[in-house]
C-alpha cells in the first residue's frame, strides 16, 4: 500500500503465449483470399458473422472480469445497431460508427449507476429488465422516427461489398482483442480480479470499486455496439424484437464460457467453433438441430470447466491469453 492505496504490479504476459491468438488472426485474414469455390459468398458471410460473434463474447467477458454478470448485452448490442441506422441518415458511416457505439457506452454508465449496489443474481435479473425496457421504448417510437415494431432499413455498410465488409469485421475484432491485451498488462487486470474475488477485500487494497465497475460496464458496452453496428449494416434490416432478444444477450455468456473466462483467445475461440458447429448441425440437421448444439455445448461445459483453453498449457506464469 502506498498512502492509502494500492500499489500493482504490471501483468506478465509472456509472448509465446500470444502465438495461438496471432495464428488465429492470420488465418483469418487470409481467408477471403483462400480458393473457396462456388460457396465462396456464403462462406464469407458465414465468418463474418463469426468475427461478430468473437467480438461480442469478448466485449461480455471483458466486463465478467469484474464481477459482473450482465443479461444486458442485447440492449447494448441492438443500440449500436439503431444508433447507426438513425446517425447514418447525417453522417457518413465511419462517424456514425464510432458516435453510435459511444452514445450505448454512456447509457452503459447510467444503467451501471442504477444497479452498482446489486450483485449476483439481482445484478442479472436488473440488466435483463433493462434489454426488455429498451426494447419496448425503441418498439413503440413513432415508425417514422425507428421504425416501430416493424423494424428499421440499415444503409449497407461499405456500399454491400461482402469482402470490405468482412475486413471491416476482422479490424473491429482484431481491436477488440487488442483492448483486452491491453487490459490485461494494465492495472485494470488486478484490479478486475480483486473486485471479481470480493468487494470488501479489494476496498481494503484500496481499489476503488465504483470506478473501476464502471468502466468495465462502459468498454464493454461500447464493444458490442461496434458488434451491433456490424449486424446492422451487414443485414440492411432490424427489428425490436430480434435485435433485442434475450439470444443476444446469452450467446455471449455461453461463448465465453466454452471458450475460457478472463481471456482473450478463449472466447474468440469459443465463437468461432460454436458458430461453425451451429452452421454444420443446421446443414445436416434440418429438425432439432438446436437440441443437438444445446447438448453438445452442455457436455462439453460439463467436461471441460475452464472451456476450451483448459486444453492449451498454461505458461510458466500461469498467464492466459
Amino acid at each position: 500500500m502506498d498512502g492509502g492505496r494500492a500499489v500493482v504490479r504490471r501483468p506478465d504476459v509472456p509472448l509465446r503465449s500470444l502465438l495461438p491468438l496471432a495464428l488465429f488472426f492470420l488465418l483469418a485474414l487470409v481467408f477471403p483470399f483462400l480458393p473457396l469455390g462456388e460457396r465462396a459468398e456464403y462462406l464469407l458471410q458465414i465468418a463474418f458473422f463469426t468475427l461478430v460473434a468473437g467480438v461480442l463474447a469478448l466485449s461480455w467477458d471483458i466486463l465478467a472480469r469484474s464481477g459482473q454478470v450482465s443479461l444486458a448485452h442485447a440492449a447494448f448490442y441492438g443500440l449500436g445497431a439503431y444508433g447507426f441506422a438513425l446517425l447514418s441518415k447525417a453522417l457518413p458511416w465511419f462517424l456514425a460508427m464510432p458516435v453510435a457505439a459511444l452514445l450505448a457506452g454512456l447509457v452503459s454508465l447510467i444503467l451501471g449507476a442504477v444497479t452498482m449496489r446489486l450483485s449476483g443474481m439481482y445484478f442479472a435479473i436488473a440488466t435483463l429488465a433493462f434489454t426488455e425496457v429498451v426494447r419496448t421504448i425503441i418498439q413503440n417510437l413513432p415508425e417514422a422516427t425507428a421504425g416501430g415494431a416493424n423494424g428499421l432499413l440499415v444503409p449497407a455498410l461499405l456500399g454491400g461489398n461482402a469482402r470490405a465488409q468482412y475486413f471491416l469485421a476482422f479490424g473491429i475484432l482484431l481491436f477488440t482483442a487488442l483492448v483486452s491485451l491491453a487490459i490485461r498488462r494494465s492495472r485494470l487486470h488486478h484490479a478486475f480480479a480483486a473486485i471479481r474475488q470480493g468487494e470488501e477485500t479489494a476496498r481494503v487494497l484500496g481499489v476503488s470499486i465504483v470506478k473501476y465497475k464502471l468502466l468495465a460496464f462502459f468498454i464493454s458496452s461500447f464493444l458490442a455496439a461496434l458488434g451491433g453496428v456490424l449486424y446492422a449494416g451487414k443485414t440492411f434490416f432490424i427489428n425490436p424484437l430480434e435485435t433485442f432478444s434475450l439470444a443476444n444477450s446469452i450467446a455471449p455468456l455461453t461463448t465465453s464460457i466454452f471458450g475460457g473466462l478472463y481471456t482473450t483467445l478463449g472466447p474468440i475461440l469459443g465463437a468461432t467453433v460454436l458458430r461453425v458447429a451451429e452452421e454444420i448441425l443446421h446443414n445436416y440437421i434440418k429438425t432439432g438441430y438446436l437440441v443437438v448444439y444445446g447438448l453438445v455445448l452442455m457436455l462439453s461445459i460439463l467436461w471441460l470447466p475452464r472451456g476450451l483453453m483448459g486444453l492449451f498449457k498454461r505458461g510458466k506464469h500461469g498467464g492466459d491469453v
